[in-house]
């Protein structure tokens, strides 16, 4: 999962996916080309911007006529990786495991949850949507013998750090955390929060 821009600043990494949407949701309409103001407008980010982020990667547009869509889609599934589907775990089978099992936004955005796992013996045998949920003492070989890079941990705070660790003895190199703690692991190791109260709570300022 190694990628050669280390000396893209992560806040514009950050950026791409949000430019990548807007361009699938113009090919959608049938739109073959686009401009940084018209992204400009969607995502509200100005042009400039857009056209810096974009010049890390490589020269896209045409003076005059801006970005076919289609390349520059492509070429941002290229620089995201996402241009084959990446296999992940998911480990929590309570009730935010179960909305995620069943979100079906994964596989067309270049994802797939290939096992899900929890400690509960009560969960563990039972289906969630086509996955038979596996016990906690299976993770490590199991993502070690699929080759599994990324997971998403939907468990207790107080059970996270354990499960960060046994993913990163099995290999696992980006973890989506939507536990509401902070999670130490190797400089190697990605770890993305995503934590609804805090992003209410950044929102409550502004009311």
């Amino acid at each position: 999962m190694s990628h050669s821009n280390n000396h893209v600043p992560a806040i514009v990494i950050g950026r791409l996916p949000l430019y990548l949407r807007a361009l699938t949701q113009l090919a959608s309409d049938g739109r073959h080309v686009t401009s940084s103001q018209e992204l400009s407008e969607k995502l509200g980010f100005s042009s400039a911007q857009i056209r810096k982020d974009l010049s890390y990667f490589g020269e896209f547009g045409k003076q005059g006529t801006g970005y076919e869509i289609e390349l520059l889609e492509q070429a941002l599934k290229e620089i995201l990786q996402v241009h084959h589907v990446w296999d992940m775990a998911l480990v929590g089978a309570g009730d935010l495991g179960r909305a995620l099992a069943n979100y079906n936004g994964f596989e067309a955005r270049g994802f797939r949850i290939a096992c899900i796992f929890d400690s509960a013996s009560s969960k563990v045998g039972t289906l969630i949507n086509h996955w038979r949920v596996l016990p906690m003492d299976a993770l490590r070989e199991s993502v070690r013998a699929r080759k599994i890079y990324l997971a998403i941990i939907a468990v207790p705070a107080i059970a996270a750090q354990q499960v960060a660790d046994e993913l990163v003895e099995g290999g696992v190199r980006a973890i989506l955390n939507y536990a509401p703690t902070t999670l130490s692991v190797p400089p190697r190791v990605k770890v993305f929060h995503i934590d609804p109260v805090a992003g209410l709570q950044s929102m409550t300022y502004y009311l």
